[in-house]
């Protein structure tokens, strides 16, 4: 048995001890050491995965280096691989973090002990991070704000944080596209953005900007947020970014500063692409009805995007045509 599983078991056996002859309050200490024990051995896999994808050679597809810790999906590994071939600045930036308990930078900051900054507009986000103890042990700043286009550049900079940067994660199911574009204070080396695999791969569409935009209140179905592939390759084009890849969940995309993006494979919107599988939508009564393929189009075909090849608003439905 490998030693990482036995370190995942022990505490299991102990738990089930502790039920048996010490009743609740043992069982509440004993829970907490089984979460420290399991994140010690989540750490410890995550080590040995990021020295394998540290490994792989330049130019390899970014799905090849997937594997998860902490990010939603295999992010975690996608960012070793590509840090591992940069001269990275061990620094970063990532709104729209929740609880910080998944998130794209969590494993950057434990594992390679990166400075960063986290953002949310959850007014709790400090209490519930120092819980986790997280700034007693790393170099993490925290803010708690929501975030717009007119404010981003203010709660960076209020941060500490200016100039070159190894990463910036952008993950906020609205105003993606608006944000990015409105940040000119830190020059990130990465840039991983969310898009909204809804909106195909073929047009440059986004959600028309409203500083006030929630993806929960904008339309019922939770599918009408961001902005496709394309919109956020031409901005990256614009940054001076070359696209690199997807992950394979289909709802993260990858970009590299140009002059550091010889040792990757760079591709069209169209040859990345991913097409997302998990289904989350709901119906107009809040419940989970869990429409797949072009169904979920459907459901916000009337709602509008601005097409940025013509700069005019349309709706999705004629992203179908």
């Amino acid at each position: 048995m490998s030693e990482w599983i036995k370190n995942l078991l022990s505490p299991l056996d102990r738990l089930r001890s502790s039920r048996r002859r010490h009743g609740l309050p043992r069982l509440r200490a004993d829970i907490v050491a089984l979460r420290r024990q399991v994140v010690a051995t989540l750490e410890l896999a995550g080590a040995a995965e990021a020295r394998r994808v540290r490994a792989l050679p330049p130019r390899t597809p970014i799905r090849e280096a997937e594997f998860k810790v902490y990010s939603q999906f295999g992010d975690d590994g996608i960012l070793q691989y590509l840090t591992s071939h940069l001269p990275a600045i061990p620094s970063f930036v990532e709104f729209g973090v929740e609880d910080y308990t998944e998130a794209n930078t969590r494993f950057l900051l434990v594992q390679d002990k990166w400075r960063g900054l986290i953002i949310d507009g959850r007014p709790d986000l400090d209490a519930v991070v120092v819980a986790q103890g997280l700034p007693m042990l790393y170099d993490l700043e925290i803010r708690s704000a929501f975030i717009t286009a007119e404010n981003i550049n203010d709660v960076i900079l209020g941060a500490g944080f200016s100039g070159r940067i190894g990463l910036l994660s952008v993950d906020i199911d609205g105003n993606d596209y608006w944000v990015w574009r409105a940040i000119t204070c830190v020059q990130p080396q990465i840039v991983v953005a969310e898009y909204n695999a809804v909106f195909g791969s073929r047009r440059a569409v986004t959600v028309p900007y409203a500083p006030d935009f929630t993806r929960q209140q904008a339309h019922p179905s939770w599918l009408y947020f961001g902005a496709s592939l394309p919109a956020l390759c031409r901005l990256g084009e614009e940054k001076g970014y070359a696209f690199v890849g997807c992950n394979e969940a289909g709802n993260n995309a990858y970009f590299v500063i140009k002059e550091l993006a010889s040792s990757f494979l760079t591709l069209t919107p169209e040859e990345g692409f991913r097409d997302s599988r998990f289904r989350e939508s709901r119906d107009d009564l809040g419940r989970m009805n869990r429409l797949s393929g072009p169904a979920r189009l459907a459901a916000i075909a009337e709602m509008p995007v601005v097409d940025l090849d013509t700069g005019r608003r349309i709706f999705l439905g004629e992203l179908r045509a």
